[in-house]
């Protein structure tokens, strides 16, 4: 338990930090595992809708610092190549 004022106020900030750290990983991870079920249905057309609002939560998560930029980039990349894999062999 901390025992000084600027302990004990890092402790109370660290608490919201942390709330609103996880709260942006579950609007992350919701929308990628939105596209991932829409990918395994072989829904081409929802695909492609849910492939930019799950970019742009990765994004707001990068901007944010929730998630490392490489590693925003890297989810990016994988689930973009697999949008694009699926409506190529729709066509």
């Amino acid at each position: 338990m901390a025992h000084h004022e600027s302990a004990k106020k890092q402790m109370r900030q660290g608490v919201k930090r942390r709330a609103r750290n996880r709260m942006n990983v579950s609007a992350v991870k919701t929308e990628i595992k939105k596209l991932r079920e829409a990918i395994e249905k072989g829904d081409a057309a929802t695909a492609k809708k849910l492939l930019s609002e799950a970019t742009s939560a990765i994004d707001k998560a990068v901007k944010k610092g929730v998630l490392h930029d490489n590693a925003g980039s890297r989810h990016k990349s994988r689930l973009s190549s697999k949008v694009n894999a699926l409506s190529s062999a729709r066509s």
